[in-house]
């Protein structure tokens, strides 16, 4: 047992318990001094997230307006295209 659970640490699992407070200590020190705290990245990563999908929203809202914009001009043209060529 202690063979598998050592290859699934990567090492003993003393030495992979005082890595991951060094580690820990460390991150925490840094979170410290910017004055993040955990809480923050979640809604980092949450704002990001609705970012993202209200951006992708709004490129199909300008998708549509582009679309919009070119059909008043080319549909309109490609009937009197299509009707001129509808006498030859």
């Amino acid at each position: 047992m202690s063979g598998k659970l050592t290859r699934f640490l990567g090492d003993s699992p003393g030495r992979t318990v005082v890595k991951l407070i060094v580690i820990s200590f460390i991150v925490g020190a840094v979170m410290s001094a910017f004055n993040w705290y955990p809480i923050d990245v979640v809604y980092a990563v949450r704002d990001f997230l609705v970012n993202v999908w209200n951006l992708g929203f709004a490129a199909l809202g300008r998708f549509g307006d582009y679309l919009l914009l070119g059909a008043v001009i080319v549909i309109p043209v490609f009937l009197v295209m299509r009707v001129l060529s509808y006498r030859r």
